[in-house]
């Protein structure tokens, strides 16, 4: 019977704190110790599944309660919490957290694709090094064919990836302004040019 009404009453008290707006900025520090936003931060509140990611610019906002732990972590680097006060003024609180990197370093781990060196020794020792097979390879690496596979290979999760980030990056940058025109940009005129004499605009044959 205590138990029970201990429990009741711890659940009362945490529904007493009052819901808050937790916004914020998390940064990082460069290599000469200048603050730089870091992107993609785990901001969670601890003991629950509300949690959200910075964004590019660093920033974060999430709901959470009064006396709430935040919990702030990314992958090389430390794990910082933190509690929010309570009896604010207001119904919303702004935190600027720093991260610092992890300096634990793990153990290097070599994967060998042979069970043992006799395996090794035993499997390179029986391979084909034939004039053929020379050939043969040296022909998957001609030029043209990496041309032609570097048009007609999609790309992969981590390309793709880059390039959205750098379209975010670029949108970001000119935010409240015109963007330059890059038809007055020489530079993108000798791009455009050096392009056009590699053949780069010419039909590839399916």
């Amino acid at each position: 019977m205590i138990s029970i009404v201990g429990a009741l009453n711890a659940q009362n008290s945490n529904t007493d704190n009052r819901a808050i707006q937790f916004s914020g900025v998390v940064l990082s520090q460069d290599e000469l110790g200048n603050p730089e936003p870091l992107a993609y931060t785990n901001i969670s509140v601890a003991g629950s599944s509300r949690g959200t990611v910075s964004d590019i610019n660093g920033f974060f906002s999430l709901v959470a309660l009064e006396s709430d732990t935040i919990v702030f972590s990314r992958i090389g680097f430390e794990t910082i919490e933190i509690t929010v006060p309570e009896n604010l003024e207001e119904n919303r609180y702004t935190w600027y957290q720093i991260m610092t990197q992890d300096n634990v370093l793990l153990p290097e781990a070599v994967i060998y694709p042979w069970p043992s060196r006799e395996h090794f020794k035993y499997d390179l020792l029986a391979i084909d090094i034939s004039d053929q097979l020379r050939e043969q390879a040296d022909q998957n690496i001609a030029k043209e064919v990496l041309d032609e596979l570097r048009y007609s290979i999609p790309a992969d999760g981590t390309e793709t990836f880059q390039i959205e980030q750098a379209k975010q990056i670029y949108n970001y940058q000119y935010s409240g302004q015109y963007k330059p025109q890059n038809i007055f940009n020489p530079l993108a005129w000798k791009k455009f040019i050096d392009a056009w004499r590699r053949g780069d605009f010419k039909k590839k044959d399916k």
